[in-house]
């Protein structure tokens, strides 16, 4: 892939001095803050010796000169100017808490999907806001090195966990970065594994004994926030713990506030097991609370009863979980505690999805400069992935987990209907066998036309959202997603299906009164996928102006966490309500 280089400037202040005019003034380099005030007489009034009006007698005195220097080249005296700077006025940021982050990744010690993003980048902005954020992780054996070298040690203890009151080793290793407490809970028993997540039977005591461990290492740094805010259902007995184990003690007075990222995923398995792994009492192993299905226990279940705030990662998605479609079956449960689920949808990194400093490209662009330089993208997209080069083909990518519930059905089915000379695909990720063997029966058949880059690789993404024309999101269900606002960053046109956050995210275009960013269907349907897909082409290549209109608006678009998190702020300041 090829590089593009830095640039660096730097300017300088030129000072202009001529002879009739005295050298200005220098400005103290001491802050406001701390400048002393400047004195009018440098000798204390009292002790000045008085000014005498003549020092030699008069009558030895030389008459004075009317014009010792020629009048052209005097310099006039001026007074000396006092110079005061303005006081700095520190930006009012609001009332200040204290919150926790307790989730089973984050980027970049540790990813698998969105959550990783969120944990990081959510964090970062909330600290600029006037709060003090703590992240607390696993600290898992996969973890680069050059992050777990820089962890220091903070200390350690043994914790009960199990309904037998068998003990565990809790270690506490901290690393900091962008005003933000990173501290990973460190025991070798549980997070030796080469992956964050395995299987059920090993995952469930991984996550009991990781939540009630990062309450108790709060306390044990005597560090109380005002919010404890947990993530899925790995940290979903959070709430649980806070209101029974820790209710007595300094942890026990934070809010709990739990964020669904994805309701499939709600750590559901035998009540015997979960009960004996928790230690949690058995007055919560009741049907309104942690039982499902009789026999088992709900882990996710549990943490949305002992919330306080339940947030989803979009407002449609908020609405649609407490469907029956939706719901993964909680759709009851969670329609009864309707009244604490908010939905605030995500950003993205807008410094790590930079197109104007993105090094992996091969031309960085902003959007005065993206319609003539995403061509040099495209070309260098099309030469590394074995692409015919020709900047008047439109090419559509995909990046995506290659399961059902990102619509690679429809995608499959439409494939031989939109390939034609005009069009190149581009398909990058893993995920289910039969979708990865499909995508690459498609490269063999059009070969030239068509790419399945089997693999995720940074930088093939990164040069897929900035050289590609479209991209596709045609999900069964997108609690939030984060693809198509990385493609509105970089000037791709998002195809979508108005489902969670790509409903709120992606308007569709209006050819009357060319507005709107992107391309949308409704039903889950493939012939109303191929439509949406037609329709781009048509604008595309019929009317030019008007989709490279809807780049610059896509591109200009404001897809970053500030909005989100000023939300997130005004959500904990409400729970935390002080006199």
């Amino acid at each position: 892939m090829r590089k593009k280089t830095e640039q660096k400037s730097t300017t300088k202040r030129s000072v202009k001095s001529t002879a009739k005019k005295a050298a200005p003034v220098k400005k103290a380099t001491v802050p406001a803050e701390k400048a002393e005030p400047v004195k009018e007489a440098a000798v204390p009034a009292e002790k000045a010796e008085p000014v005498k009006e003549a020092a030699v007698p008069a009558e030895k005195a030389e008459p004075v000169k009317e014009a010792a220097v020629p009048a052209e080249k005097a310099v006039p005296v001026k007074q000396a100017a006092v110079v005061t700077e303005a006081p700095v006025v520190q930006p009012d940021l609001g009332p200040r808490r204290s919150v926790a982050f307790i989730g089973s990744e984050c980027y970049p010690f540790v990813k698998t999907g969105g959550l990783g993003d969120v944990m990081y980048a959510l964090p970062k902005a909330l600290a600029k806001l006037n709060l003090d954020v703590k992240v607390i992780l696993p600290r898992y054996k996969c973890i680069p090195q050059k992050f777990q070298e820089k962890m220091e040690y903070r200390g350690s203890f043994y914790m009960n966990l199990c309904s037998d009151g068998k003990q565990y080793y809790v270690g506490i290793m901290e690393y900091q970065e962008d005003g933000v407490v990173y501290d990973f809970i460190d025991n070798d028993e549980f997070f030796s594994w080469g992956n964050p997540y395995t299987n059920l039977i090993d995952d469930i005591p991984k996550f009991c004994y990781f939540a009630k461990a990062s309450l108790a290492a709060l306390n044990y740094l005597d560090w109380t926030p005002d919010v404890v805010h947990c993530h899925d259902w790995q940290a979903a007995l959070v709430p649980l713990y806070l209101r029974t184990c820790f209710q007595d003690t300094n942890v026990g007075r934070a809010i709990a506030v739990l964020t669904i990222h994805n309701l499939k995923f709600q750590g559901i398995y035998d009540r015997k097991m979960i009960q004996y792994w928790s230690g949690l009492p058995d007055y919560v192993f009741n049907k309104d609370c942690m039982i499902q299905n009789w026999l088992d226990a709900n882990m996710l279940k549990g943490g949305i009863a002992y919330s306080n705030k339940v947030t989803t990662v979009s407002n449609t998605y908020a609405w649609e979980i407490q469907t029956e479609e939706y719901g993964e079956g909680l759709a009851a449960h969670l329609r009864y505690h309707s009244n604490k689920i908010l939905g605030i949808v995500n950003g993205i990194d807008t410094d790590i999805w930079n197109p104007a400093t993105d090094k992996l490209l091969a031309s960085d662009y902003d959007d005065k400069s993206v319609i003539e330089k995403k061509k040099a993208n495209k070309k260098a997209l099309q030469e590394s992935l074995g692409l015919d080069v020709d900047d008047h083909k439109m090419v559509i990518g995909l990046i995506s987990r290659l399961t059902n519930q990102k619509g690679l059905d429809l995608v499959n089915a439409v494939i031989p209907g939109i390939m034609d000379e005009h069009t190149q695909v581009v398909v990058l990720g893993t995920g289910d066998a039969w979708y990865e063997d499909t995508f690459r029966y498609y490269e063999n058949k059009y070969k030239g036309s068509f790419c399945a880059y089997i693999a995720y690789n940074e930088n093939v993404a990164h040069n897929i959202y900035a050289g590609c024309d479209a991209l596709l999101v045609p999900s069964r269900f997108e609690p939030c997603g984060l693809t198509q606002l990385i493609a509105m960053r970089y000037g791709s046109v998002p195809i979508v299906r108005e489902t969670g956050g790509l409903k709120d995210t992606v308007w569709p275009y209006n050819m009357f009164d060319n507005t709107g960013n992107g391309f949308t269907f409704d039903r889950y349907e493939s012939g109303l996928l191929y439509d949406a897909i037609n329709r781009a082409k048509t604008l595309y290549f019929e009317h030019r102006e008007c989709w490279d209109n809807m780049v610059v608006r896509d591109m200009e678009k404001d897809v970053s966490w500030e909005k989100s998190a000023k939300q997130y702020k005004d959500m904990y300041v409400e729970l935390t309500p002080r006199s």
